[in-house]
């Protein structure tokens, strides 16, 4: 892997990049050699944060971790990026099946299948880019976010899909 790591407020030692390096190692199994992680390291007040992004194709992994010190924001960045592999394992298999492997996912450990699986349940309608809502839905979790703006491939609309407070989704459509 690739590190590209960056110090906002803040200067990065050497100990603290090689400290992130040696537990990003155990995604070795899962990443290329020429896969790039991207790490910005901040401090504001009285907490450091630090966040990775791995882009992978077209689906980006993030995880940001505050803490009050940044062994254990590295530690608990580590175990999101883990967590996001396990927990859509099946949707990356499929969504990079058509593009080349960036990433190993036979050796990621299945999670126990949950009883509740997350849908959409409110469609709204809005003017607003492509990929399909699965994608989008995916691309949405991966980077953390409440919501994300996508352009349709399949009705080559700009539509909105975003996180409701019961754990569904909503996706926005727009009207003419």
């Amino acid at each position: 892997m690739k590190f590209t790591i960056y110090g906002k407020n803040m200067h990065v030692s050497e100990g603290l990049k090689e400290t992130l390096k040696k537990k990003f190692t155990k995604f070795d199994r899962y990443f290329n050699q020429d896969t790039e992680v991207y790490a910005t390291f901040s401090k504001e007040k009285n907490f450091q944060m630090l966040e990775v992004t791995i882009p992978v194709g077209k689906t980006i992994l993030r995880a940001e971790e505050k803490s009050e010190d940044m062994v254990t924001a590295i530690e608990e960045v580590v175990n999101k990026l883990e967590g996001q592999l396990r927990k859509h394992k099946t949707k990356l298999q499929k969504k990079n099946q058509e593009e080349s492997i960036k990433f190993n996912l036979e050796s990621i450990v299945e999670m126990e299948e949950e009883a509740f699986e997350p849908r959409v349940v409110r469609t709204k309608k809005f003017p607003v880019k492509p990929m399909s809502v699965d994608e989008a839905t995916l691309q949405m979790e991966l980077l953390g976010h409440d919501f994300f703006v996508f352009l349709n491939g399949d009705t080559d609309d700009v539509n909105v899909v975003y996180m409701r407070k019961d754990g569904n989704y909503g996706l926005i459509e727009p009207t003419i």
